[in-house]
Order: C-alpha cells, then structure tokens, then sequence
C-alpha cells in the first residue's frame, strides 16, 4: 500500500459532474458553453459545461447532473434527454490545489424550442455556443475554457477523435441500442458486437503496427457500447465485448502487417457473433437434461409438466420449444401477458406457431395466458417458474422483465413444491456489487398510458387518463408520475437452478464468474 505524503494531503478531494448541452441545427452539433461569474469560487470568466459537486444526497452523479442543470438553467427532463455519459477521470489543478474527479454528461435539447427555456442563475453571466471538435482541438486555450474542458467534451463526443465515418457507425449503433425495447440481452449484445465490427473497419488505420492510440480507441468504442446502448442490459452486453477485446488483443500482437490485421481482427468477430448462435442451442439441451432429472415421473407417466413464465426471451422459447418437441414432455403452459410491451402475448403467439406446424398428434401441449394481475391464479399447480435472465449478479440474483418477481412470490406460495429456474448463458453474468446498484430503467410512461385512450374503453376511463394526463402539465398543482420500469431483481433464496449453456451453474462458479470478469473490465477499461 502507497504512503499518502504530507503533500498529498494538502490537496482538496471533489467529484464533480460536467454536463455538455447540444443541439442540433440543420444535423450541425453545436455545445452550450457558460460563462462562470465572478461570483464564484473557481475559474472566474472562463467558458465551462453546467457543473457542480456531486453531494452525498445525490443518488448517483447522473441524479447530481440533473439536479445542477435544473439548478443552473431551469432545465428538466422536459427539455433535455441524456444522450451519453462519458466514462469518469480524475486530474490535479496545481493552481488551486485542487484534485478532481469528473463525470461527464451529454444532453440534448430536445426541442429548438427549448433554447429559449434557459434561465440561468448567479453563477453564469451567459453563454454561447460552439461546434464541439472546435472545443475538442483548442489546444492553445484560444476558447478561453476552464482546465481539461477538451477532455471531458471528447468523453461523450467521440465524434471528433474516431473520425467522421467510424463515429457516425458507433452514434448510430448506440440509438439502436438505446432504443430497442423488443431485443432480449442476448440479442442486444449481438448487435454490440456488429457495430463495434463495423466502426473498427471505418476506422482510419495506422500505418506499420497498430498504435496504443488506435487500441485506447477500440477500448473505448466498447465502453461506450456497455455503457450508452442499453445499460440495463449491460452485463451480456459488456461480458460480449470483453471477449471481444480479448481475442483483439491476441489477433493484434499475432498479426504485424495493418491490411491482414485488419481482416483478421473482423474475421475473429464474425467468428464470435456466429459461436453466440450456438450457446442459446446449448442451453436448451441443458434445460431438456435438467427436466429429465427434476421430473422423470412426469416423463415416464406422459402427463403435462406446468410452467409458468413470462415475457419473450429467445432463450426461453428455444427452450420450451426444446422441452416440447426434442424431450418428450407435454407442456401445460401459464404465460403472463408482459405489460406494457405484451412480450408474452407474443411468446405464446411464436411457440403457437411452432407447435402447431411440428407437434405430434398423439401429445396435446396447451397454453393458457394470463394477465399480470393474474400471477397468483397463473401459480396454481405449477411445477416450473422458468424465467430468463437481463442481468446476474455476483451473488446469484437475477434481474429479469418486470413481474418476476410476484410471479415467483406467487407460486412459493400458491405451489410450494413448484422450482424456480433461470435459463441464461453466462454472458449474463454481471461483475461484483450489489443488486441494486443495477440500472433502473424507467422507461417512456406512454407505453402505459396510451392504452387508456383507446377506444373499446369506457368513457369513464377515457376521461380519466385525459385527467391524468393534464396533471402532467408543469402548471399542475397536483403531481403525477406514471412508472415504466421494465427490470426488477429476484434474490437467489428463491431460484432454485441456473441453466446455461454449460449446464446447470452452482452460486459458487457464478461468483468465480463474476470475479473474472471484473479483473478483465479494470484490465480493457480502468487506464482509458
């Protein structure tokens, strides 16, 4: 362990958020610089982001951004949607000895009109706004902004340092992330791994051996793949791409010449992306052994086994799809419709299709669907709760579609002897850290409320969503707020078995899972 010298202790300790606001005209970014008063502490004059301490009473330092950008120019979510955020750093102001700690966010306008809405207080005299590679290269300080203003602008735009077309790749690829509500994690993860494909081969390549400036740069294209496509679903996401990096890695110190590492490096992703195909294969015979084992009465007697699930996960269809037609069980299946999304309306529609075009006439398979309030009708006599998996934690906890949770509280109770089984390959596996530092992601509240206008219902709940809906206006002296959130956690106390594509996994490999993963992360992304 490092002695701390009496030098060291001298310095000043802040964690602070920096928070760029873009908007876009014409395609053009532009970045909202503000013009620090004289009536602050630090950095008088100079031209900076909206930024602040991050307070112990702050959530998290995106909870600490927002509340700075409301404090400072009267902003909310109504006007600005988070873009990015840029992954954090620490640096020392000799000057003022002060250390400190960054965390970048990008936000966007969500409106021309919402410019107009900036009220800024005591701590700015104006501001104004520039194109962000502008910012980025001012490497005189021509700008005249505050210290590392550079550094932390280029954290969220990588726009500027990848290059035009490599850029455009990753920016898109991250609004598709971001915005598929469909896609399972594994699916997601795929598609990671496509558009970090696709960015390195727009990449402009070093010419002789590839340089620590191209690798920092492939790095950090896949951190912000983890962390700015669909972090909720990270783990799979994060865990896709470390493999990724590792098989780079190799292939780049194997291969000398820029032109075959190139296409060796693209080759070893395509070979990745098509092994992944495989895994969801594999874990459905693991779940077909896992029947065998846990039910072989049912099996030798041809009655129905009765699973309860919930929501559409390609590894669960694959898997009741397996148990169905390869294993010889009959499935009597309760399904939950998964609000607001109906994901389970459409894994009973798919596995309908498939049953129907393969079954045997002499088994009969059944499926019963289920409204979610129904979770505890849905429980009665089950012998199965299958559930699929967005994220596992080190400890075994698994963060799965939202009603999870009651459907498995349901079924302990209502069927005592039913197990609960997560079917998961092991990408889903998170590092190390508590369940609920996991992601919320509250999602847009239409998805819900947008059913109530709908016209087979009665005019008394039409007049009331408009009710409701009013009180969303900023004038109402009533608050509303409508919760989306799709993921929750279920403990490991309550699952009874985990099924991957190697077979059934014990608490124990899934922890020593998580620790290997977390030495690769500090390994590809504690130094950018």
């Amino acid at each position: 362990m490092t002695s701390t010298s009496s030098t060291d202790v001298e310095w000043k300790k802040r964690s602070v958020v920096s928070s760029f606001i873009f908007k876009f005209d014409g395609g053009q970014p532009q970045v909202a610089l503000f013009r620090r008063s004289d009536k602050v502490s630090t950095y008088r004059q100079h031209l900076a982001p909206i930024s602040g301490s991050i307070n112990p009473a702050d959530a998290s330092p995106l909870a600490a951004a927002w509340r700075e950008i409301r404090e400072e120019t009267t902003l909310t979510p109504e006007s600005l949607s988070l873009l990015r955020q840029g992954k954090s750093y620490s640096f020392r102001d000799e000057s003022i000895r002060r250390e400190w700690t960054v965390f970048p966010f990008l936000f966007r306008l969500k409106t021309p009109e919402d410019e107009q809405r900036i009220r800024i207080d005591w701590e700015h005299d104006g501001w104004e706004w520039h194109h962000p590679d502008i910012v980025i290269r001012d490497s005189e300080g021509a700008i005249g902004g505050v210290p590392r203003l550079a550094e932390s602008l280029r954290r969220v735009w990588f726009e500027t340092d990848l290059g035009p077309q490599a850029g455009a790749v990753l920016s898109s690829g991250l609004e598709a992330l971001s915005q598929d509500h469909e896609s399972g994690a594994r699916q997601l993860a795929t598609a990671a791994l496509q558009t970090l494909r696709e960015a390195i081969a727009a990449m402009e390549e070093p010419d002789g051996k590839p340089t620590e400036e191209w690798w920092a740069k492939v790095r950090f294209m896949s951190w912000h793949l983890w962390k700015n496509g669909r972090e909720s679903m990270g783990a799979a996401i994060m865990s896709a791409l470390l493999t990724a990096l590792g098989n780079i890695e190799r292939v780049v110190k194997e291969v000398q010449k820029t032109a075959s590492r190139r296409d060796a490096v693209l080759n070893q992703i395509d070979h990745q992306i098509t092994a992944r195909q495989e895994a969801a294969k594999l874990i459905s015979q693991a779940f077909g052994a896992y029947l065998a084992r846990a039910f072989p009465s049912k099996l030798a007697s041809n009655q129905p086994i009765t699973i309860l699930t919930l929501s559409e996960s390609s590894t669960i269809r694959q898997g009741l799809r397996y148990a169905a037609l390869n294993s010889g069980f009959i499935l009597d299946l309760h399904i939950l419709e998964s609000r607001p999304l109906y994901e389970g309306v459409s894994l009973a529609g798919s596995l309908a299709e498939d049953l129907l075009s393969t079954s045997s006439a002499s088994r009969t398979h059944k499926i019963t669907l289920y409204s979610d309030a129904s979770a505890a009708l849905a429980s009665s006599a089950v012998d199965l709760v299958v559930l699929g998996a967005d994220r596992i934690a080190a400890s075994g906890a698994v963060s799965n579609k939202t009603g999870s949770l009651p459907a498995v509280l349901s079924a302990k109770h209502i069927s005592p002897r039913a197990r609960v089984v997560v079917l998961g390959d092991s990408d889903k596996i998170g590092t190390p850290g508590h369940p609920e530092d996991h992601v919320v992601e509250d999602n847009d509240d239409s998805q819900i409320s947008r059913a109530w206008q709908a016209e087979y219902n009665s005019a008394r709940v039409r007049h009331a969503a408009t009710t409701l809906q009013n009180l969303k206006s900023p004038e109402s002296r009533l608050k509303l707020e409508i919760r989306n959130v799709f993921f929750e956690w279920v403990s490991a106390d309550l699952i009874d078995a985990y099924v991957t594509e190697s077979g059934e996994w014990t608490l124990q490999q899934i922890a020593e899972h998580s620790s290997r993963l977390e030495v690769e992360e500090k390994r590809f992304f504690e130094s950018l």
